[in-house]
């Protein structure tokens, strides 16, 4: 039974460029809004990546308008169009939740 969910599962992963916690990413995501269909991106900070396989998920926080605003995504989700690295990151941790505390991610 494990046999068919692996082969089941790695035919769902798809091709990502490598990235890492804090790394500023570009993730282009596809919004659908009725019957109209688009592409919006959402940039900012990898906060943590979590899961493994097809249920991968990545926390990406920007600062828009002074306020924080964080998303969760799942990476190899089909809505997901593709993502980005813009900067790599120089980050210790694997997760580097003291970037919330900071003003300014740039």
């Amino acid at each position: 039974m494990d046999d068919i969910l692996r082969a089941i599962e790695k035919e769902q992963l798809k091709e990502r460029e490598p990235f890492n916690p804090g790394d500023i990413v570009r993730i282009h995501e596809r919004i659908t809004e009725g019957t109209k269909e688009r592409i919006q991106m959402f940039e900012g900070i990898v906060l943590k990546r979590a899961g493994g396989g097809t249920q991968e998920m990545i926390t990406v926080r920007k600062i828009s308008s002074g306020i924080g605003v964080e998303k969760t995504y799942p990476v190899h989700s089909p809505k997901v169009e593709r993502i980005e690295v813009v900067k790599e990151g120089d980050v210790r941790q694997a997760r580097p939740y003291f970037m919330r505390r900071l003003r300014r991610i740039r």
